[in-house]
């Protein structure tokens, strides 16, 4: 019998009739009707969109819905806060595009009231010297974010008819990275290393088709900005009769970055003031060795560098990187989960040997790191020289000692010093 006691058919959770909804769906001695098969659906999605599996708030895991966890450019900045020392601006920027990028992808399925608004993609421009992070920020984005990552290098790709790779090759990396999902390749990252070295040799458009250049320039702009394109699903050149797997871009992020040599005292020049004539009261010129110069970059200085404004335009976020001061470097070698100090510590944990730097050690190595003037990269450089012999040795003669690294150790190549490991309590 209907709930309720009499003949006529009820809902089971409002009480409402069958003649005041649209249907009723009926089961065991039980009914419900559309009204509240709408508002459950509702509490339902939800609740599969707040839900973050045990232990992994903060991470980036992807919810029972099948997306990533959406989260806030707060949490983002501080995730790259623990592997990325400084760029306070680069990070702040990227953290907003990427939330924003995400939350575009959403709008498409949720806020009818605003199915009238189309929200664009805001592709990203890293603009930052050598070894100051570009890659590693993207790196460690995708990995907060738990989605598909590549990077292709842009000095690799060519025109269709050249030797070497072409445009659509970067999807495919991309695919394999997702593990030939295509859905979930479609929402990943993509980041585009040496994008400078893309920049036509004069101010003059190209008539001719050119193995770099203009050319990749414009072979680009369609991928940045959307489209369907035919990617070979194992990778390598296209043929007639190979099968291609159709991959929408309009919902991968493209993070593109290059060093721009040579462009910082393009920027000085337009920021300085001259005058003309022997009195000199006016502002002094820019230093164009300004570590914090390419914050003032502008699309104009990209344009005169050699991209083509069409492709200036699809990278809307524009956000520069500063070079590395000597306290930075500092900071690297110690601070970051992935500190390069840990890393050795464990390679030589690994032989068992407990390996430690002094203070002054770790001055004498961002000392020399800074005259190579190669970024954090030449961290590595400094130290894989000073500990060559120590790990050549060590593994045979040196295993269970305590290895203390000195300052003469860095600067001349002075043995380090060894001592017995005290027992534990």
């Amino acid at each position: 019998m209907p709930p309720g006691g009499d003949d006529v058919i009820r809902c089971s959770f409002c009480s409402r009739t069958a003649h005041e909804v649209t249907s009723m769906v009926a089961g065991p001695d039980v009914y419900i009707c559309d009204r509240c098969i709408h508002d459950a659906s509702g509490i339902v999605r939800g609740d599969l969109q707040a839900y973050v599996p045990p232990g992994t708030a903060g991470t980036g895991r992807r919810t029972p819905a099948g997306r990533p966890r959406r989260m806030t450019p707060r949490e983002i900045k501080a995730a790259l806060d623990e592997h990325v020392i400084g760029q306070d601006l680069a990070k702040r920027a990227l953290s907003v595009a990427v939330y924003n990028h995400y939350k575009r992808i959403e709008a498409e399925e949720y806020l009818h009231a605003y199915d009238d608004v189309e929200l664009e993609k805001s592709n990203i421009l890293l603009l930052g010297p050598s070894g100051t992070g570009k890659t590693l920020l993207a790196r460690t984005l995708a990995k907060i974010l738990d989605v598909p990552f590549s990077i292709a290098d842009a000095t690799a790709l060519t025109e269709a008819g050249y030797v070497g790779e072409d445009v659509e090759s970067i999807l495919s990396h991309l695919l394999q990275a997702a593990d030939y999902d295509v859905e979930r390749a479609e929402r990943g990252i993509i980041y585009v290393d040496e994008v400078d070295k893309l920049s036509r040799k004069g101010d003059n458009a190209s008539i001719t088709r050119d193995v770099s250049g203009e050319g990749v320039q414009q072979a680009l702009l369609k991928m940045l900005e959307g489209t369907v394109a035919g990617v070979p699903p194992k990778g390598g050149r296209k043929h007639p009769e190979q099968s291609l797997v159709q991959f929408d871009t309009k919902n991968v992020l493209f993070i593109c970055g290059g060093a721009f040599d040579g462009l910082a005292p393009q920027i000085a020049r337009r920021l300085s003031h001259g005058q003309i004539g022997f009195q000199h009261n006016g502002p002094s010129a820019v230093d164009p060795k300004d570590p914090t110069l390419f914050r003032h970059a502008e699309p104009d200085d990209l344009l005169r560098y050699g991209l083509i404004p069409e492709l200036i335009g699809r990278l809307p976020v524009l956000t520069a990187l500063d070079a590395l001061t000597p306290d930075d470097l500092r900071r690297i070698l110690t601070d970051p989960k992935n500190a390069l100090v840990r890393q050795y510590q464990k390679l030589f944990a690994m032989d068992g040997i407990d390996l430690l730097l002094d203070d002054d050690a770790l001055d004498a190595v961002v000392e020399r790191a800074v005259a190579l003037e190669t970024g954090a990269r030449g961290l590595r450089s400094v130290m894989e020289g000073a500990l060559l012999d120590l790990m050549f040795d060590a593994p045979e003669a040196h295993a269970g000692a305590v290895c203390r690294i000195t300052a003469a150790t860095i600067t001349d190549g002075t043995p380090p010093i060894y001592e017995e490991r005290k027992a534990s309590a």
